[in-house]
């Protein structure tokens, strides 16, 4: 996996983490859900990555 990619996909995890807590910290279901949608945005890169890195071996 290419270091920009997992960086990318583990800030994506991070700041959606980070989202979703605030969301649900305050009420605020529109915020957790888009915190959500950016931990499966992450999840998705990462497993993207995966998938080429099995692919060069």
């Amino acid at each position: 996996m290419s270091g920009t990619e997992k960086s990318k996909a583990h800030a994506e995890q991070a700041k959606g983490k980070v989202k979703e807590t605030v969301g649900r910290a305050v009420g605020n279901e529109r915020l957790t859900v888009e915190g959500e949608a950016e931990q499966a945005k992450g999840n998705a890169r990462h497993a993207k990555e995966d998938v080429k890195d099995a692919f060069r071996r």
